[in-house]
């Protein structure tokens, strides 16, 4: 779909710097032999709109027979969005799902009152040589879901929506934004698009949702007069018409936004609630390993090992 001519993109001035909100630069985490850039939670910002975990996987090159082995574990209150730019895995969950992920196409899994699930290279990937790159974030469910039925959807590239044009590529992999809607299921507004530029281009920032933020993953923006490089995650004002313009070589970015919830969350470990309660119980009822009659499932196909409750986690309650 050509961009629509009516979305010409508004430049802030120079003196609109303060509509840049937060500035966050990731961290490394590492998941199990496999390092990411973690930019959500940040230390002066839980989330945007309602993602509130945001992970960077790679680039990296993978030698013949090493994989992503991230072995089965749990997961209460919120949705896992997978993104892949580069490589492939295979998702498996508690659901019976067993769904491998390329690139362009989106895993959208709601664990709502509790899910398991695990994502592993396959073996056909492991000889040779191949390279993984891509996102993976968490979308906190408003309290209302919380306690909805676990639900998995897998859609491929050609389901999402493009619109290409004017120097831009924009595919929206979730919610709505610039009058187009990804297929997904969610439950709140929201907008998660991945979005090419070519030197010198330019793109709007929908200006119909609450909260509003950009990361960049290749090249570098500028916004007002002030350049932001690759692993930089900007967070903007609400209502401010903004615009981002690429660098001389380009940029590739992941915006997102949405509603805020109706408060902040806790997070302890993989879990996700509105309530220490609600964690406390997912926390005594993975400790359990019931996998027959408990709240847990292991993954049918996966179920000779699992991830155990850490000793030591440190638990982000939200700020007073």
């Amino acid at each position: 779909m050509s961009w629509n001519p009516a979305l010409e993109p508004r430049c802030p001035g120079a003196g609109d710097l303060d509509a840049i909100e937060t500035l966050i630069i990731p961290r490394a985490r590492d998941i199990g032999g496999f390092a990411v850039r973690r930019a959500l939670p940040a230390p002066k910002r839980q989330m945007v709109g309602p993602f509130i975990f945001f992970d960077q996987m790679g680039p990296a090159e993978l030698l013949t027979g090493q994989g992503i082995d991230v072995r089965p574990h749990p997961h209460i209150g919120l949705a896992t969005v997978t993104y892949l730019f580069d490589g492939e895995f295979r998702h498996r969950d508690s659901l019976g799902t067993d769904q491998v992920i390329r690139p362009g196409a989106v895993n959208w899994m709601v664990a709502g009152r509790g899910i398991t699930h695990s994502e592993r290279t396959g073996a056909e990937q492991r000889r040779r040589p191949h390279r993984v790159f891509g996102i993976q974030t968490w979308v906190a469910l408003p309290d209302a879901f919380e306690e909805t039925e676990p639900a998995f959807e897998h859609h491929g590239q050609a389901a999402l929506p493009v619109l290409d044009g004017e120097g831009k590529r924009a595919r929206l992999v979730l919610g709505e934004a610039w009058g187009e809607r990804a297929p997904v299921t969610t439950f709140t507004r929201m907008f998660y698009a991945d979005v090419l530029l070519r030197a010198g281009a330019r793109i709007p920032l929908p200006d119909d949702h609450e909260d509003r933020g950009a990361y960049v993953l290749e090249g570098a923006v500028a916004i007002a007069g002030q350049v932001f490089d690759a692993g930089r995650m900007m967070v903007f004002r609400p209502g401010d018409a903004m615009t981002l313009t690429a660098g001389e070589t380009g940029a590739r970015l992941m915006l997102l936004g949405g509603d805020t919830l109706g408060g902040p969350r806790h997070i302890w470990w993989n879990f996700v609630a509105s309530s220490r309660e609600r964690i406390e119980a997912a926390r005594e009822a993975w400790a359990r390993a019931d996998w027959r009659s408990g709240r847990f499932r292991l993954p049918p196909g996966d179920e000779d090992e699992f991830v155990p409750l850490p000793e030591r986690v440190v638990i982000r309650a939200p700020k007073a």
